[in-house]
């Protein structure tokens, strides 16, 4: 585990969403958290990250972090060691799912936020169990302390993000994909789908977890990455 560890946080998330992993992680591995805050295009985010980031990297993202990790790793797979997708979507929007977005920003715009995310994190979308309710609340506390404009920057990045496809096929470096087995907004057969383009992926579920299973079930969480970290590098050709 030599290589420096990026992590991306989801839509409305920050560093407080690898918490367990940062704590868990950072014993042995340089680790650090980029903000996808910045463009409201995904090229734009991955493009403000990179000349932040060290020359040759791990990375990982969760749910839009996933997104932006698989932009980084087409515009510039030479860097990316090995990529982690977590309860991500490899697929662009459609013209249906993309209108559906306006509502929202509607909303986030005239003050109410909580109210808008709370109908973007159901409580289906996470694990049944007594933890719901808290990660919830972590979800939102993170999403008001970002606030409407970010928000808005990123939905206009998720409606008009590409489909990544090729992107994953051409993928030549050991790749986790990872799903929370209750996940409800990006359910396992996306998981498998992706992992089945990528020519060395390794496909994890992570039990009692849905969305979120960095917050759900940290241990599965952070030994699949572990695992993953462990994986020797593929020969690139």
């Amino acid at each position: 585990m030599n290589e420096p560890l990026v992590l991306l946080p989801g839509m409305m998330c920050d560093a407080r969403l690898f918490g367990p992993q940062l704590t868990d992680l950072s014993r042995d591995q340089v680790v650090t958290v980029a903000p996808i805050t910045q463009g409201d295009r995904v090229e734009e985010i991955a493009s403000s990250i990179l000349p932040l980031l060290p020359q040759r990297f791990a990375l990982a993202g969760l749910s839009m972090g996933g997104i932006v990790a698989m932009e980084i790793l087409r515009r510039a797979p030479e860097r990316v060691t090995r990529i982690a997708l977590m309860d991500t979507n490899a697929l662009a929007e459609t013209p249906a799912s993309a209108a559906a977005y306006e509502p929202m920003i509607i909303g986030a715009k005239s003050g109410k936020l909580d109210q808008v995310m709370r109908d973007l994190m159901r409580p289906d979308f996470l694990a049944p169990g007594p933890h719901r309710p808290e990660v919830l609340a972590a979800f939102q506390q993170m999403a008001r302390d970002l606030g409407p404009e970010v928000f808005v920057r990123q939905v206009r990045a998720l409606q008009r993000r590409r489909d990544q496809q090729a992107t994953l096929r051409k993928c030549k470096c050991p790749a986790l994909v990872l799903c929370g087995e209750h996940d409800g907004l990006t359910p396992l057969k996306r998981h498998t789908f992706m992992a089945e383009l990528i020519p060395y992926a390794h496909l994890a579920v992570i039990p009692e977890a849905g969305h979120l299973p960095t917050l759900e079930n940290p241990a599965a969480t952070n030994a699949a990455l572990r695992d993953w970290l462990r994986m020797p590098l593929v020969l690139r050709t």
